[in-house]
């Protein structure tokens, strides 16, 4: 009796190029399962639970959501510190990304001395931008203002009172005049935030074929068209890749961080630092699903 054996079907490049992302990847979701998903499980216990120090150890007792319920009704500090987080992400990422692309176009310029410009502006954001962030630099402002003579917090140059009246009285909204001017006065901790982003964005610029802006300069299109036309759509993934980044950036520097490290290893209540960091979680995971598919829905994929 014959046996005819079939030849495996070969994978298409498609097929190959998916499972080479799979290998790729295989460490970091190795690294999740092993050391992200039982810590993420433990903490929900935790978090549903009163732990109790004992001799040898610490008990472990259900209580439900209890912990949950008491962020919100008996403890002021954790509603206040992440509405404040939510608000200072809502202002600061589009913020950043605007001044990352910004700030990318300009350095992907052909310009004498580009290198060495480069050089200058990545330098200082990405070698020291930890360690000047660290830095009380309020207390070296409101020390100045005050040696000058200028006791009043409103003498501090670096406040945009001027620019704020100037506005308010072309008749310009006022919601959009404080936008601005908050901007202008948080304008370090932006270009301080913004050194990755920038990184980026010059990346993809310089990906971008060069016939897409030959062809839209022989149909007439101007540079302000161009970078409508072209630059901003074949930049649209790197946006939502951005946004995305920047949203974890500035909840990584959050308050709450220090608020359920205080909790769990000076108050020594860890059920409730453990619910906190649910919380905290769960509000995170929200605001990347609304940003994530708000954003791809316009996001243009060049083939």
């Amino acid at each position: 009796m014959k046996l005819t054996l079939k030849r495996k079907k070969k994978l298409t490049l498609k097929q190959k190029n998916a499972w080479f992302g799979v290998l790729f990847a295989s460490p970091l979701i190795f690294g999740m399962i092993m050391l992200f998903i039982l810590p993420l499980i433990q903490s929900l216990r935790y978090s549903l639970s009163s732990i109790q120090l004992v001799e040898g150890g610490f008990s472990v007792e259900y209580e439900g959501i209890s912990n949950f319920t008491s962020l919100f009704t008996s403890n002021p500090d954790y509603p206040r510190s992440l509405a404040e987080s939510i608000a200072g992400m809502a202002v600061n990422v589009p913020l950043i990304l605007v001044f990352g692309l910004f700030a990318a176009v300009l350095l992907n310029q052909r310009f004498k001395g580009r290198p060495f410009a480069r050089a200058v502006f990545f330098l200082p954001v990405i070698l020291a931008s930890s360690v000047i962030a660290n830095l009380d630099i309020g207390s070296f402002v409101g020390s100045g203002s005050l040696s000058a003579g200028g006791g009043d917090a409103e003498s501090n140059l670096l406040q945009s009172f001027e620019l704020k009246k100037m506005m308010l009285e072309s008749g310009i909204s006022p919601i959009f005049v404080d936008y601005l001017t908050g901007a202008v006065d948080r304008i370090y901790e932006i270009i301080s935030s913004s050194g990755v982003q920038i990184l980026i964005f010059l990346a993809g610029l310089q990906s971008i074929p060069p016939s897409l802006y030959e062809a839209a300069k022989i149909e007439g299109a101007t540079g302000y068209e161009s970078f409508w036309k072209v630059t901003f759509p074949m930049m649209s993934p790197l946006i939502l890749t951005n946004t995305v980044y920047s949203i974890i950036d500035s909840f990584s520097d959050s308050p709450i961080n220090k608020l359920v490290s205080e909790t769990a290893f000076k108050v020594f209540d860890f059920g409730l630092s453990a619910a906190m960091s649910w919380v905290y979680f769960l509000s995170v995971a929200l605001i990347l699903a609304i940003s994530v598919g708000l954003i791809s829905r316009k996001v243009f994929y060049y083939d």
